[in-house]
């Protein structure tokens, strides 16, 4: 293949996006996120949900306009290349992320949150590093043998677009005709401690079925949800194997607020279970109300015939990330 044809990615231009990134990730609020959340204020009846709601909302705009941290938690930094046909990557792809992360942080005042070692050393690394750094195959969520990414814009929204070449699933181009073309994109997260300590994972045995599910992602949520700061956005990774569930789950959080899944069965299963966590009362910051979580996002992947791998990811009201269309 001639070399030229390539999307060339390098650490350079890696490092360099992250640290433009980052100090406005903390400080804004995902739009899908925050129109979620203006809706939400229309239909909670409860007094001190109501309340909870209009905080968050005018935190929200106080942050942004002040360029201020959402929250004291500004999170790790979790940096997602994802990639589909002619991209060349270099091994050393992130190695200028860390650096661009210490200054990003000293930059944008953000709280520095990483200890050299979980296990043996946890003194602060003092620079918010290292990140969190992945490269995942565009198509990585295979549904009945076809591969289905997400479309992120520059605008750092993602939006799903239909396409049916060769097959029904979500494409990177606005016309099935270009679906075939190369494509990157960089996913940049922060995530707080709270919503990542709320989240689980477990291997159900198969004859667990849909319903195993469902009762163990809502048990979850009744568990820990308040301590997640809610309203919730849920991730849930359903498939693959013990060490890759969790990353299911974490993609699903890329998945704009209010997008409608391709697949009518999980679509159906996404509403009956953010029914199920919404009537549990839980509420706007644990206070009480209809609404404890916004939306839910499953993605699912085969499996061995003998597991059931399940993982939430929980997002909260500081949800933070953007993807950014390289391919462009």
């Amino acid at each position: 293949m001639d070399e030229s044809a390539f999307i060339t990615i390098d650490a350079e231009q890696v490092a360099a996006l992250v640290e433009e990134h980052l100090p406005l990730l903390a400080c804004t609020l995902r739009p899908d996120y925050r129109a979620a959340l203006e809706a939400a204020l229309l239909s909670e009846t409860n007094e001190r949900g109501r309340a909870a709601l209009e905080q968050l909302i005018t935190n929200a705009h106080i942050a942004e306009s002040e360029s201020l941290p959402l929250c004291q938690d500004t999170g790790y930094v979790w940096v997602c290349l994802e990639v589909s046909g002619a991209v060349y990557v270099a091994a050393d792809v992130f190695s200028g992320v860390d650096a661009a992360v210490a200054r990003a942080s000293e930059a944008g005042g953000l709280r520095m949150s990483l200890v050299h070692d979980a296990l043996v050393n946890r003194t602060n690394t003092g620079t918010n590093s290292p990140a969190f750094c992945e490269v995942v195959q565009r198509g990585v969520v295979q549904r009945d043998g076809v591969g289905v990414p997400l479309f992120a814009s520059k605008s750092g929204t993602p939006t799903p677009s239909l396409c049916t070449t060769p097959a029904p699933s979500l494409c990177t181009k606005p016309t099935p005709s270009l679906c075939a073309t190369h494509s990157a994109t960089l996913h940049v997260m922060l995530k707080g401690g709270g919503s990542d300590n709320a989240s689980a994972q477990t291997m159900l045995p198969p004859s667990a079925g849909v319903e195993g599910v469902l009762d163990f992602v809502a048990q979850a949520v009744a568990n820990k949800g308040a301590n997640a700061c809610p309203p919730l956005v849920l991730g849930v990774g359903v498939g693959r194997s013990f060490d890759s569930v969790a990353s299911l789950a974490k993609h699903a959080l890329l998945r704009p607020v209010g997008s409608v899944h391709p697949n009518e069965e999980i679509a159906a299963l996404e509403t009956e279970l953010l029914t199920r966590i919404n009537a549990l009362g839980i509420g706007p910051g644990g206070l009480g109300g209809s609404t404890t979580a916004l939306a839910v996002h499953i993605e699912s992947a085969p499996s061995h015939i003998a597991s059931l791998p399940v993982a939430v990811n929980i997002g909260c009201t500081a949800l933070r990330s953007i993807s950014l269309n390289l391919s462009e």
